[in-house]
């Protein structure tokens, strides 16, 4: 999951920003079990995916990684997208991400109570780790990659995706600014029609 990219497509409001976290941890109808704001969250996650699933960029991007890692490259490819945005400076600077990041965990922390299980579990070590942050780094990317692996049931190593991402780095970064120019509005727009439906 591209938790970077979902934290900064909640648009800095609170209970958008949690389900928008959790949203792959919370399957189905479950969704109803949380507050209307939450359950908004979960909604604009799941509308943000599919049209990142079906982003031309995106399945161009994937390529890089299909042939090793084939249903998982999409997967390999949120990681990816998080390092690019995170090193975008028309999105942040190194402070204000870091500030930024910082935000989203006091967030998390304050709604600890709406966490499921294996979100809450994974969650100290995502703020003490600082994955938001670290994204904008290689070797944070590069870790990244190795926990998608550990908390798989199939794959097995990360050392070739990191041989894949380095290798393909410079259309990597284009895929990404095709896909974040076209993602953005189109977020901020669901976000509106969300708000203004008053529900999920």
């Amino acid at each position: 999951m591209n938790y970077l990219a979902h934290a900064c497509l909640s648009f800095n409001d609170p209970e958008i920003l949690v389900g928008n976290m959790i949203s792959d941890f919370v399957k189905g109808k479950k969704k109803f079990e949380y507050p209307p704001g939450i359950q908004a969250g979960i909604s604009l996650h799941r509308m943000i995916d599919t049209f990142t699933d079906e982003h031309p960029a995106t399945r161009d991007a994937k390529e890089y990684f299909r042939s090793h890692y084939r249903l998982y490259s999409g997967a390999f490819i949120d990681v990816v997208y998080d390092h690019f945005l995170a090193t975008d400076l028309t999105e942040f600077s190194d402070p204000s991400l870091l500030g930024f990041s910082e935000q989203v965990y006091a967030v998390l922390e304050e709604n600890k109570q709406w966490l499921p299980e294996q979100f809450a579990g994974m969650f100290p070590y995502l703020k003490s780790q600082n994955w938001l942050y670290n994204y904008r780094t290689l070797w944070g990317t590069e870790r990244s990659f190795g926990g998608l692996v550990r908390r798989s049931a199939y794959l097995e190593e990360s050392e070739t995706a990191s041989k894949l991402f380095n290798e393909h780095y410079q259309p990597l970064q284009s895929c990404y600014r095709q896909f974040w120019q076209e993602v953005k509005p189109f977020a901020q727009k669901q976000y509106e029609l969300i708000k203004e439906a008053g529900n999920p």
